[in-house]
């Protein structure tokens, strides 16, 4: 066997171990691709972020590169474990880990060469963002103020203004990169509660290490702020609950509670964390129209495929009917695929017992009927 079988052979049998079977930066599976400075493995997408650091990190394919002895060897002796526990040791705990889907565009501000670049700490934490305007949609400069010491986020039409636009309890908030919908590479969703309706605003930074810091800042004070509220939890049991991506979100048609009325094409979000399914008139709508609250089925909740009879102006033909205990909901999606998937994704909420803090967010939703 030559020589480049033999570390061939090798890299691929370090990249099967636990720990190295996924990429060190977003955990997607069967990283192809390593870091050898670093004697990380990591994934095709992150390989490029790592090349474009200011002192790059020398990025090699483990099975079509050339790898001599010592590169192996140092391979062998770190691995993404090591690495992970050497260069992330003081990321603090609200630190957000970049995933698969996130990675091309989070992973940047993430990484040095020689450390991971922490968030800022808790803490005030102030800065101009551009945000999209509630009516004419046209993204503003505005100057944003996060605070730990009242739990707030606050937001002015300009820099010199004393009073805030709006003051937004960092409470029932939730922040999640949106680079697609956005329609910026930085683009960040900042999701709450106002009067019991679900609000969006929707911001960027030219800077996606500014808009990372603005993620990490609003994670920081969250989990600052139900470390107040759940004074016993520990961290692991809180991190779980400081921010959350949507399940699933995407057009379906909607009809009215009588199933005759004209279906309607509205933005649905999946919320399974509090188990919500609300829609909107547009995907970069500010305000919802509408939820529905996704029960368990011993409460008489459940999903089903489901084709309507005697409504009108529905284009698309794949339905499937939410079951709650006061209606049915009748949506249709335009393609047999989106159709399986908010199938499953529903009915995995269903499939979910309730907690205690699910029964508050029932009587919320229908208070607000």
């Amino acid at each position: 066997m030559s020589n480049w079988d033999r570390n061939k052979k090798i890299l691929l049998d370090l990249v099967k171990e636990p720990g190295n079977d996924r990429c060190a930066d977003c955990g997607a599976p069967d990283p192809d691709w390593a870091s050898c400075s670093l004697g990380i493995f990591v994934c095709l997408d992150c390989s490029g972020p790592h090349r474009s650091l200011p002192a790059a990190s020398r990025i090699k394919s483990i099975r079509l590169d050339f790898w001599d002895d010592e590169l192996v060897e140092f391979m062998k002796a770190n691995g993404n474990a090591n690495a992970r526990a050497f260069y992330e040791r003081s990321v603090p705990s609200f630190y957000y880990r970049p995933q698969q889907w996130d990675s091309a565009y989070v992973l940047p501000a993430k990484i040095t060469v020689n450390n991971y670049v922490p968030g800022p700490p808790p803490g005030a934490y102030q800065g101009i963002l551009w945000k999209k305007g509630k009516d004419k949609g046209q993204f503003q400069k505005r100057k944003f103020v996060l605070s730990d010491v009242d739990f707030t986020l606050k937001y002015f039409n300009k820099e010199d203004t004393k009073g805030p636009k709006a003051v937004i309890f960092i409470k029932t908030l939730n922040a999640i990169f949106q680079p697609e919908k956005i329609g910026h590479p930085h683009g960040l969703q900042i999701t709450f509660l106002e009067e019991g309706r679900t609000r969006n605003l929707f911001v960027y930074h030219e800077s996606g290490q500014e808009i990372v810091n603005w993620f990490n800042a609003i994670r920081a004070t969250r989990l600052a702020y139900l470390k107040t509220a759940f004074p016993t939890a520990s961290d692991s049991e809180l991190i779980p609950w400081i921010t959350r991506n949507y399940t699933k979100e995407g057009y379906m048609e909607k009809t009215g509670p009588m199933q005759r009325e004209a279906f309607r094409k509205r933005w649905f979000v999946l919320d399974s964390q509090e188990r919500k399914l609300l829609y909107f008139k547009t995907q970069l709508d500010a305000v919802e129209l509408g939820a529905v609250f996704i029960g368990p089925e011993d409460m008489g909740y459940s999903v089903t495929e489901r084709q309507p009879r005697g409504t009108r102006g529905n284009k698309w033909k794949f339905g499937m009917m939410v079951e709650t205990p006061e209606r049915q909901f009748i949506f249709m999606c335009e393609q047999e695929r989106e159709q399986k998937e908010w199938l499953e994704a529903i009915g995995h909420v269903i499939s979910k017992p309730m907690l205690p803090q699910d029964y508050a967010t029932e009587a919320n939703l229908r208070r607000k009927r």
